[in-house]
């Protein structure tokens, strides 16, 4: 497989790839994976607790089985290290998002970070940075801080 990537373009809600050796299909599912991966690496290594939190939330998330979960999370996991400005072109999915899919993406991506119970400074920036190189609207992260909030701090 190739990592060479010679040109891409949108189709629908399809991001299409060509490489040397054909044509990859990329869609929001994939974008979320790999949105969440990145976020979990942002200190270096992917603890138990993430991974077992991303298999969960894309299986919830977009109804699929473990191993789905599990084929798509390992798919995005070696597609972004063969092919690194791959993660540069995923973000060409983003406008095919609705406000609240963008605004679930946040939220998983909070959840994420506080799976292995550490306040990890560096997993934040990643998710900042993030949410800034996707262009999503800080009102929209700010909801999704606000649904995380309310789902984790004690009733009053």
């Amino acid at each position: 497989m190739s990592s060479e990537i010679l040109s891409s373009r949108l189709v629908g809600t399809k991001l299409l790839i060509e490489t040397p050796d054909g044509t990859e299909t990329y869609d929001s599912q994939f974008l979320v994976a790999a949105f969440l991966i990145y976020i979990a690496r942002g200190n270096g290594k992917i603890e138990p607790e993430e991974s077992a939190q991303i298999i969960d939330l894309i299986e919830n998330h977009f109804h699929i089985e473990g191993a789905e979960s599990l084929e798509l999370i390992t798919r995005a996991m070696s597609e972004m290290i063969e092919k690194p400005t791959l993660v540069t072109l995923l973000k060409d999915l983003v406008p095919t998002l609705s406000d609240q899919e963008k605004e679930d993406i946040a939220l998983m991506g909070l959840k994420v970070i506080a799976s292995d119970g550490e306040r990890d400074v560096i997993e934040m920036e990643q998710f900042s940075n993030a949410m800034q190189a996707m262009e999503i609207e800080p009102e929209i992260v700010h909801r999704a801080f606000d649904r995380y909030f309310d789902q984790t701090m004690p009733g009053d």
